[in-house]
Formats: structure tokens, C-alpha cells, sequence
């Protein structure tokens, strides 16, 4: 049998592509560090535009800056399927079709018309933050000694954002007291904190029924932030004997069996 045609003039520029950006993506360099902000500012900028239709009337303008940003949006989702390692997997993961989600809300102008309330989708777009902000950890000692408080922080305002969008689409169609996403995360952070003012309740069973899922999973997720923010910062070492985790930041042996630590540092 023939071997198969090659055709190095395609193959050795995509291969060296797709390095280029494997380095940038799963890098721990300075440089890789850096694209990790610029990708965490594309996620927040997706969340503003998510933020800003639901109090202005669509113009020309807005939806070329939206069309614009979905377009860069759509470049950096290639290019990330580039840097994985099996991009077909990552293609068929559920964060790959968020993703393809929000770029069809941004890119498709039927979504301007009767699919308006999709536009929701966006503000999934901040869960890619959290994978952005662990690969951050790994290049930012500031992040890694205070990561489960991070981590903590990150989650609930994961849930405010995306749990406000779920009320803006469900509510926001037979309750007259919510107008926009303002008014839903007005309401989500009343239920959140039980405080209740009164003003906006929730309209039909569903509504009520998604009040006390905020109430129950925002309340233990707050009450993980703040068990996270008075206990002392840790850093996570495993220790070589016994395994242990988390150890004080200038640990020398380990608490549980007196091993000398190498835990790796900055310096004073």
C-alpha cells in the first residue's frame, strides 16, 4: 500500500500555529499571562453588551459593535479549539456550546426580532471566567494564596449574573415590576440576602419556586465566601509523605507529619 500524500506546506505552518497558541492558552509565562487578561476583559465586555440591551433601544451602532465583538469572540473560540490538544472533545464539551451560543446571539440578527430574550444567553459567558482565572493561578502568586477565597467570590457572583438573567427571561414578560436586568439583579440580591423589601415578588408558581432556589443556593454560597475570607490565606503544596494540601504560605514542615516543605516563592 502507498503512503498517504503529505503536504508540509499546510501541515508545518498549522502545527506551528497551533503550538504558538497552546503556549498562550496553557502557557505560564508572562506573555500567556497577559492573554489571559485580554480573554477575561473579551468576557466581561460579552456580559456588558448582554447588560446594555436590556435598557436601550437596538441601533445601528449597537448592533455592529455587537456583530464586531461576536466576530472576535468567534476568532478566539477557533483558536482555542486550535490549542487543544483534542479539539474534537472540547468541540463536543457543554463550554464549547455555551460558547457557540452566545457568539449566535452576538452574530445572528434574527436574535434582534422574536428571539430577543435568547440574548440571555450571554451572561454564560462569565463561567468561562472561571477557567481563565485558574489558569491565572498558576502565573500570579496574589491568586494562588488567596484562591478558595477567589474561587468562593467568583461562584456567587456566577450565580447573581446567571440566576438575575433566568428571572429577567421568566419574569420579565408577566411581571410588571421588572423592566429590565437591573430589576432582576435588584431582585435576585434581595431574595439572595432574605432581605425582602417587598417592592418586586415574584409572579406564578415558577417565580416562586425560583425565589427559594436563590434563597437556598445563595445563601450557602455567601456563607462560603465568608468562611473563605476570615480564615488565614493557604497555599495548596501536597505534601511528598502524608499528602496534605494546604499549608500556610511560609510553611517550612508540614503540620499533619513534619515533613520539610519546598513550597515554591516570590521571596520578601
Amino acid at each position: 500500500m502507498s503512503a498517504r500524500p503529505t503536504h508540509p506546506g499546510l501541515g508545518a505552518p498549522l502545527l506551528a500555529l497551533r503550538r504558538q497558541l497552546r503556549a498562550l492558552y496553557f502557557g505560564e509565562d508572562r506573555r500567556a499571562a497577559r492573554f489571559h487578561l485580554l480573554l477575561l476583559g473579551l468576557d466581561l465586555a460579552a456580559l456588558g453588551f448582554f447588560l446594555l440591551a436590556t435598557f436601550v433601544e437596538p441601533t445601528p451602532a449597537l448592533t455592529a459593535a455587537e456583530f464586531a465583538l461576536g466576530l472576535v469572540l468567534a476568532l478566539e473560540f477557533v483558536a482555542r479549539a486550535l490549542a487543544e490538544r483534542r479539539p474534537r472533545r472540547f468541540l463536543l464539551s457543554w463550554q464549547a456550546l455555551a460558547d457557540l451560543l452566545v457568539i449566535a446571539t452576538l452574530l445572528i440578527p434574527a436574535f434582534a426580532g422574536q428571539f430577543a430574550f435568547l440574548r440571555v444567553l450571554r451572561a454564560v459567558r462569565i463561567l468561562h471566567s472561571r477557567v481563565v482565572l485558574r489558569r491565572l493561578e498558576r502565573q500570579l502568586p496574589a491568586l494562588r494564596t488567596r484562591r478558595h477565597a477567589i474561587q468562593a467570590a467568583l461562584d456567587l457572583v456566577v450565580f447573581v449574573f446567571v440566576t438575575s438573567a433566568v428571572v429577567y427571561v421568566q419574569q420579565q414578560p408577566v411581571n410588571p415590576a421588572i423592566d429590565d436586568y437591573l430589576d432582576a439583579l435588584y431582585f435576585t440580591v434581595t431574595a439572595l440576602t432574605t432581605t425582602g423589601f417587598g417592592d418586586i415578588v415574584p409572579v406564578g408558581t415558577t417565580g416562586r419556586v425560583l425565589a427559594v432556589a436563590v434563597m437556598i443556593v445563595g445563601i450557602s454560597l455567601f456563607i462560603r465566601l465568608a468562611q473563605q475570607l476570615v480564615r488565614p490565606p493557604k497555599v495548596e503544596y501536597p505534601c511528598p509523605r502524608c499528602g496534605l494540601r494546604l499549608h500556610d504560605p511560609d510553611a517550612i514542615h508540614c503540620k499533619h507529619c513534619g515533613t520539610v516543605l519546598r513550597i515554591p516563592t516570590e521571596g520578601a
